[in-house]
């Protein structure tokens, strides 16, 4: 059922998303009180037509109206970079996964423990009751929370773009290019992504899906699956 909740971002469980979050408020603030500044002036032109008349030339105010945008963008682009800064900044991770995107699904190798498994959307049959359709996939990739993880993404064929939007994820797999994101998930749980750069005929069935779990259930994992 659709409600008005679902126009809201999604729950933040990183770091990252929770700092994207604050600079969407941040921004929306500045937009907001911009408008409505931008509108009283143009209400008041209409209602004071004869003191406007008479307005032909006012260096002072031109010369507010030329700093005013100027200082409102170093509001914005300050915190923007940032948080540029912050998304971009390498860490000692202490998990390493390797993502390579094909037509239509994706491989996963774990650096660290010698793991690696292709994952593709389940089929209609393999669905549960409990399962998200289209997004659900037979093999999770599966990492501890609260913990760093370093993502390498890159891509054996087209462009793909290997997302998570409650994690704050989104970066480009780009064929002989190989790049690098640090995570830190915050809480246990799973979470669902999809591609999203348009990569072909069956772009909409390359689900993600990632299951966060404590580090004694990590490595039970591990042990099964080596």
């Amino acid at each position: 059922m659709i409600t008005w909740n679902l126009i809201n971002f999604p729950d933040a469980n990183s770091p990252i998303i929770e700092q994207l979050l604050f600079f969407h408020d941040h921004t929306i603030i500045i937009i907001i009180v911009t408008i409505a500044f931008i509108c009283y002036l143009i209400t008041n032109m209409f209602i004071n037509k004869f003191k406007c008349l008479f307005i032909h030339e006012g260096q002072d105010i031109e010369t507010v109206w030329t700093m005013i945008p100027i200082f409102l963008l170093l509001f914005i682009a300050l915190p923007s970079l940032r948080l540029l800064y912050l998304i971009e900044e390498n860490f000692k991770p202490e998990i390493s996964v390797k993502i390579i995107g094909h037509q239509w699904y994706w491989s996963y190798e774990y650096s660290n423990f010698e793991i690696n498994f292709d994952s593709f959307i389940s089929l209609n049959e393999q669905i549960t009751p409990k399962s998200f359709r289209l997004l659900e996939v037979d093999n999770r990739i599966v990492i501890p929370f609260n913990s760093l993880t370093r993502f390498l993404v890159s891509s054996a064929d087209v462009i793909h773009a290997w997302t998570i939007p409650s994690l704050g994820i989104k970066i480009d797999a780009i064929p002989g290019r190989l790049n690098q994101l640090n995570i830190f998930n915050s809480r246990p749980g799973i979470f669902l992504g999809q591609c999203s750069e348009i990569c072909g005929a069956n772009h909409s069935f390359m689900p993600i899906v990632i299951e966060s779990t404590s580090l004694p259930v990590f490595l039970k994992w591990v042990k099964l699956n080596k």
